[in-house]
């Protein structure tokens, strides 16, 4: 007989019929005559009880399903007798397919800290918690895709392995096939890279947009979404070595075109959590975030205020509030800068636009004034900056003259030069963090806990 989901089944609820559910036992209760079993398959935050009659079964059977055990059910949906379900099973067999020991599974019916979690990630996914973060995790990967191709976008596999830093911080993660016990070296103390798997100095990716570039300045609209990497030495709750952007590009678009998109997809993104993923979504806003389904919402209800760098940075210095990053023209704005002109003095979503050219990256386009570029930065409630793009600049002159001016290695990037001398058009695109968008829908409080297996410094388990 087929197995049903338990998600199907409560969904359903075909009572009178024989059914088989699988899954992970939650708890076990009951006395020598009747036991209680709450089983659970993943696919749903809620449970089905199975009511077992003891005298039916073997002792020694009953006794090796405990917290933890993994079995297959088959026996009659009924109406449930108890409060807090509609429909439980009576099981006429079970099947142990995994025992549990009961004194070392570390998932106990007591509470467990964040951080107790993810020394076990590998269990912590048959949490309430973690389940229902991660059921929402592939939820927005796949309406993240739904968006796209019914916009009539492409999807662009850019590489993981890379010759250049799109950003150039220079945080990146070298690739290399070399014997790092005698790495080869020229005359001049630099490694010699000739003999490499690539012939050439490689690294893992901190961005598919500029091999986006190419594509869109091809095929229009594109969108790439895949994982990338920064070697930055940091332990905050929002960073991680190893995380996901999705990085739409698109031609002929400008800096207004742009804040239209992100606009409209981050509120078509938090539309579909909350239509498709409610009974998760209520259960994180009642357990680890009061005021999540009311954030989401909020989002939803308001336009996004447009306003200037400069704006902003006139706001914030005649807030007269004392911040712990100083604010002046010129200089980046902090988490607590973005935050407080979303939730205190616009109370709504803010897009910060034409920030000075020194704090941006070199393929932002340079406005008139020769100090500012169309950048854009959206804003949100609790997180402050959720997506960065700009329009992208498409004169060569000014392109080339921006890379020698801030000593890229021009010869890494005649690629990305070429497509400004062969048909160069206007357009534009911006970077989501996943991760950073997974926070936001869950109301979770640290990176860590939105991606399975968190890639932090010094720590790779799993």
């Amino acid at each position: 007989m087929k197995r049903t989901k338990i998600k199907e089944l409560l969904k359903t609820a075909p009572v009178g019929t024989e059914v088989v559910v699988k899954g992970w036992v939650r708890t076990k209760r009951g006395n020598k005559s009747i036991v209680f079993i709450a089983l659970n398959d993943g696919s749903t935050i809620n449970n089905i009880q199975v009511v077992v009659d003891a005298a039916s079964f073997d002792e020694s059977l009953l006794k090796d399903i405990t917290t933890g055990a993994c079995i297959a059910v088959t026996g009659n949906l009924v109406e449930s007798q108890g409060q807090g379900q509609n429909v439980e099973i009576n099981a006429g067999t079970i099947e142990l397919y995994g025992k549990s020991d009961a004194e070392t599974y570390p998932l106990q019916k007591k509470g467990h800290s964040m951080e107790f979690m993810r020394e076990i990630a590998h269990l912590r996914f048959r949490t309430n918690t973690f389940g229902a973060v991660f059921r929402i995790r592939h939820a927005m990967a796949f309406a993240i895709h739904k968006y796209f191709n019914d916009k009539g976008f492409f999807y662009l596999h850019t590489p993981i392995i890379t010759g250049s830093d799109a950003e150039g911080a220079g945080e990146m993660f070298h690739v290399t096939t070399m014997d790092l016990k005698s790495i080869p070296k020229n005359e001049d103390g630099s490694v010699d890279y000739k003999n490499d798997f690539f012939g050439r100095e490689t690294n893992l990716t901190v961005s598919g947009q500029l091999e986006g570039e190419l594509g869109a300045l091809s095929l229009g609209d594109i969108y790439t979404f895949g994982p990338t990497f920064r070697a930055e030495n940091s332990n905050t709750p929002r960073h991680l070595a190893e995380f996901w952007m999705i990085e739409p590009e698109m031609a002929f678009y400008d800096l207004k075109d742009n804040m239209d998109l992100a606009e409209e997809f981050v509120k078509y993104l938090i539309s579909y959590a909350l239509e498709n993923c409610r009974e998760d979504l209520d259960f994180l806003n009642n357990m680890i975030d009061k005021g999540l389904i009311d954030r989401l919402n909020f989002v939803l209800k308001n336009d996004f205020v447009r306003i200037s760098y400069t704006e902003a940075v006139e706001i914030l210095t005649a807030s007269g509030k004392k911040w712990e990053f100083q604010v002046g023209w010129g200089r980046d704005l902090q988490a607590e800068h973005e935050r407080y002109l979303v939730e205190e003095h616009f109370n709504r979503p803010v897009i910060l636009t034409d920030y000075p050219k020194a704090i941006k990256a070199f393929y932002m386009k340079q406005n008139d004034d020769n100090n500012t570029v169309r950048a854009m930065d959206v804003l949100f409630p609790g997180i402050g900056e959720i997506i960065g793009g700009s329009q992208r600049e498409e004169n060569y002159d000014k392109l080339i003259a921006r890379i020698r001016e801030m000593k890229m290695p021009e010869k890494d990037l005649w690629w990305y030069l070429d497509t400004r001398k062969f048909g160069t058009a206007p357009h534009s695109g911006f970077g989501l963090g996943f991760e950073r968008l997974i926070l936001f829908v869950t109301g979770m409080s640290n990176i860590r806990d939105v991606i399975p297996f968190p890639r932090t410094p010094k720590n790779a388990e799993f």
